[in-house]
């Protein structure tokens, strides 16, 4: 029986992600947020899915001794240690767009909400209390709504509030003026946006630039009027400064979705009646959990099948086109054939594509080039995720270059190295036919036509008569059954190349007796299966 690999869930998830990762694993569950209990879950696991109450930290990535990939049914990776895991060469995975209108949805509700006092009214009424006029709001028709970070939560806000008859202007130095007037949207400085903002609103990931950004300073500057709302992320708005601007009259009423320390249940926000507080509620519907657990299930499938996740957070890519994926592990194949022939790591490494493949974005072949290059040279595991880190501890400078001319062939991927010594070591490879074959075209400056299979070996030698004999008679004795094999040389009496494509394993003693027999100069065996 195969074993199956171990998925653990660490947190209650929605059923359609179980539905979503499908038979073929072997489904765990436990309290991530119970330390010593996932701590012991993990340690035999291939993969981990959690949500925000689980720490995913440097310690329980050294404990999951067959880890290779962290899944967040979310956006934020607070609570995942992405540089310990890309050193580990496991990959973490979020589902970016699973919470975008939700999250979008409960801003507006907040905004709307804080202009009419809707809550507040809601428990005076239910407490008995008929207050029509201590809780009169005002209209957003013809307001200044501010979008502090237009990116895709803030274009959605600003998509729907403009529908109230609100004037829309944004702060986001990433953003084209051009772009944000295609959408209706004046982009205006920092301070601008402060001082002209009947409502502000906050769309911004948590960084060192962002924490505070809405500080003392900043809400000294604005109307007093004005009306903050908070569903990105706490610490972007000081909430002591707030506070004080709450006190002090500066600002007319606030709608916090985040906190700087969570769960909060004491916060001095929370004595003024004119904030609408929601614990953190930014992607709590069931159609957003859904999206998300179904997202990063299947990202979790790719990733254990082997293949690149583009919403993979520590790896370089992204969509891959569907003409570009077969691609991928044509790549991958030719790395460990380059090694294979180099026999050392080389001190430069080129990969080159050509041909009609390069309309799409094909610099994820770099990428699992080096995966393949570096399969057979590392104790360690290697993935999509830690490959670049072998390059660069190794000091390999890596070239990727592009070309849409490919003379010979429709799509070229060419792995050439320089060594240590100068010397210069390459393989080219193409997809034959509607199957997409992967093929070996060339061996250096020798052309040869063969497919790529899990036994090759290559062996240079000077051209003579009797090689092809010798080859298969040391091969025959040893019961080794040769499936294909290609010659090249240059020049009647020169070197020539001999590739073989092998059924099984050949043992190195082997090869070492075909070297002697031929006088060959190189003889390398590889092994892909």
């Amino acid at each position: 029986m195969v074993n199956k690999p171990v998925v653990l869930i660490a947190e209650e998830l929605s059923p359609a992600t179980v539905d979503a990762l499908g038979p073929d694993f072997e489904i765990r569950h436990c309290n991530g947020a119970d330390r010593a209990e996932l701590l012991g879950a993990i340690v035999e696991v291939d993969a981990v899915l959690v949500r925000s109450a689980t720490k995913v930290d440097a310690e329980a990535i050294a404990a999951a001794r067959k880890l290779r990939v962290v899944a967040r049914a979310g956006v934020g990776l607070d609570n995942v240690d992405v540089s310990a895991a890309t050193k580990a060469g496991v990959m973490v995975v979020n589902a970016p767009t699973s919470n975008i209108v939700t999250a979008a949805e409960l801003a507006c509700g907040l905004l709307v909400a804080s202009a009419r006092n809707i809550p507040q009214a809601n428990a005076a009424l239910k407490n008995g209390e008929w207050k029509r006029s201590k809780y009169t709001g005002v209209e957003l028709a013809e307001k200044t709504l501010g979008v502090v970070g237009l990116g895709r939560i803030g274009v959605l806000v600003a998509q729907r509030m403009s529908a109230f008859g609100m004037k829309i202007v944004a702060y986001d130095p990433y953003v084209q003026p051009a772009r944000a007037a295609q959408m209706g949207v004046k982009l205006l400085s920092l301070d601008e946006l402060l001082e002209v903002s009947d409502f502000i609103t906050v769309h911004l990931p948590k960084t060192p630039e962002t924490l505070g950004l809405i500080g003392d300073e900043a809400l000294h500057k604005v109307k007093p009027s004005v009306r903050i709302v908070n569903a990105a992320r706490g610490g972007i708005v000081d909430e002591a400064a707030l506070a004080s601007a709450l006190k002090e009259g500066r600002v007319a009423g606030a709608g916090l979705d985040v906190f700087s320390s969570e769960p909060c249940t004491d916060s001095p926000l929370f004595e003024f009646d004119n904030v609408v507080a929601t614990p953190h509620l930014g992607a709590s519907t069931g159609e957003a959990q859904e999206k998300a657990g179904i997202a990063v299930a299947k990202s979790v499938r790719l990733a254990l099948a082997g293949e690149l996740v583009p919403d993979a957070v520590n790896v370089q890519g992204g969509v891959i086109a569907e003409d570009v994926r077969p691609g991928l592990p044509l790549a991958e194949k030719l790395g460990r054939i380059f090694t294979a022939l180099a026999g050392e790591v080389a001190v430069r490494l080129d990969v080159e594509v050509r041909g009609e493949i390069t309309q799409h974005d094909v610099k994820v072949l770099e990428l699992s080039t080096l995966k393949g290059v570096f399969e057979d040279v590392v104790a360690e595991t290697v993935s999509y995720v830690n490959a670049p880190l072998f390059a660069r501890a190794r000091d390999v400078e890596v070239r990727f270059m592009t070309s849409s001319e490919s003379p010979d062939h429709r799509n070229l991927v060419t792995v050439r190295g320089t060594l240590a010594s100068g010397e210069e070591v390459s393989v080219s490879g193409t997809l034959a036919g509607n199957r997409n074959r992967p093929k070996i075209v060339a061996i250096g400056d020798y052309d040869v036509d063969l497919d790529i299979t899990d036994h090759m070996a290559f062996l240079r030698y000077e051209d003579m008569p009797g090689v092809i004999g010798t080859v298969g008679r040391v091969l025959g004795e040893a019961g080794v059954n040769i499936a294909g094999m290609q010659v090249a040389r240059a020049t009647e009496g020169g070197e020539a190349l001999v590739a073989l494509t092998i059924d099984s394993e050949v043992a190195p003693h082997l090869i070492a007796e075909i070297a002697g027999e031929i006088g060959a100069t190189s003889a390398r065996f590889v092994s892909l299966a």
